[in-house]
């Protein structure tokens, strides 16, 4: 009997000091100023500015033309359902355990993405893919290697559900965030209209954060606005190979976001014999995208690694050589894949892929990363480094 009492004893102080943890108040002001990229309206919205905004030619397809247009982005958020977007995105009470957090899987310091082949969510499971960068995700409209959402508001809430990702539904999602007393005078601040946190609030923080992600400012943006100062010798070599119809990087990859934001099917095999992933046929239901993929933005390209969907090259200077050792020398036995008429055998020399890479490297831009919070309304621990090396050692 007093063995019994003890142990119940020792649960009513665990749910004790859970409920106490809830509903503890964190001291968080929510910004009133918009990221840089953007300025603040009359209205009391974030409004996208940049230097591509001078420009009105349509992209140069196929040659790469430096001062072209950009596509729309998304703006129009008031700073406040950015910065909690910003908190929420590096909180792991988002996830079903509290163990994961957004920001887990796309660290700011390591492009938006996490250094593994295949990203870990919930339970130290493995997910199918790696991780893609969310620079500039703001301009696309096709998003997950797949292409299977055609929205950020789609895409914010694949990961969150996700039973091998953050695992977690919007009924336990909603009650964690409502018992928080940090997070309820944060959504009223920023939704004073709403009396209690839904899910269409969330996913829109989530957006107006993710759409904030601006890399436009790398050395070889200075070089097209007009600065060549800002490209060294090879540097300037290496883009007019990217940009050749020898090399036709820039048919796919094409600038100023370095994505053509389309489906391409290269022939790249899994990783260490995996079965064989069909990638967006299933979103399509096509025969002729089997083993296709969303062409990735090649914005930071050098923070990203490992390369490709299954995380394939861990060294950028291979991931590069890829496109030049034949049409097809890596599809596997047994698949009949229609490759994309881009992907052929450009027979570059050494030299030529060793200043490709380096070009690549002047995409790098890190000015406009956000501050990752000292602190999030939870409690719990921002990004869990030691985590993510476990994951790393095992992977």
């Amino acid at each position: 009997m007093l063995k019994f009492f003890s142990v119940s004893l020792l649960i009513q102080l665990v749910l004790s000091c859970q409920a106490s943890s809830a509903n503890n108040t964190i001291s968080i002001e929510l910004r009133d100023s918009c990221p840089p990229s953007f300025e603040l309206t009359e209205q009391g919205v974030c409004k996208l500015v940049n230097l591509y905004q001078q420009y009105d030619s349509i992209q140069n397809v196929g040659v790469g033309g430096l001062q072209s247009a950009l596509s729309k982005g998304r703006d129009g958020f008031t700073p406040n359902e950015i910065d909690l977007g910003r908190y929420l995105f590096f909180d792991p009470l988002l996830s079903k355990d509290g163990s994961v957090s957004c920001a887990s899987c796309h660290i700011p310091e390591k492009g938006f993405s996490d250094d593994l082949a295949k990203s870990v969510g919930i339970g130290g499971q493995q997910t199918t893919r790696s991780a893609p960068s969310l620079w500039n995700v703001g301009f696309v409209n096709k998003l997950f290697w797949d292409a299977r959402a055609k929205s950020l508001e789609e895409q914010a809430v694949g990961p969150l559900f996700a039973k091998n990702e953050m695992g977690n539904d919007a009924a336990n999602l909603l009650k964690g965030l409502r018992a928080n007393q940090t997070y309820v005078s944060l959504f009223k601040q920023t939704f004073p209209e709403h009396t209690q946190i839904d899910l269409a609030q969330v996913i829109k923080a989530l957006v107006a954060f993710q759409s904030s992600l601006i890399s436009l400012n790398s050395r070889y943006d200075q070089y097209a606005h007009g600065y060549h100062q800002a490209l060294n010798e090879n540097e300037i070599a290496g883009l007019n190979i990217f940009r050749s119809f020898v090399a036709r990087c820039a048919e796919c990859h094409q600038p100023p976001l370095f994505t053509n934001n389309q489906i391409a099917v290269i022939g790249v095999a899994e990783k260490n014999g995996d079965e064989f992933d069909p990638g967006a046929q299933i979103t399509f239901n096509a025969s002729k995208l089997r083993g296709g993929f969303k062409v990735p933005t090649l914005r930071n390209i050098a923070k990203t690694a490992p390369y490709m969907h299954a995380g394939n090259f861990t060294d950028l200077r291979d991931a590069v050589e890829f496109y030049n050792k034949g049409r097809g020398h890596e599809v596997p036995e047994g698949e009949s894949l229609q490759l994309h008429w881009h992907i052929w055998e450009p027979n570059l020399t050494d030299k030529e892929l060793d200043l490709v890479v380096e070009f690549l490297g002047a995409l790098t831009d890190e000015s406009l990363v956000p501050r990752t919070p000292r602190v999030v309304p939870s409690g719990l621990p921002v990004i869990d480094v030691k985590y993510q090396q476990n994951q790393q050692e095992q992977q």
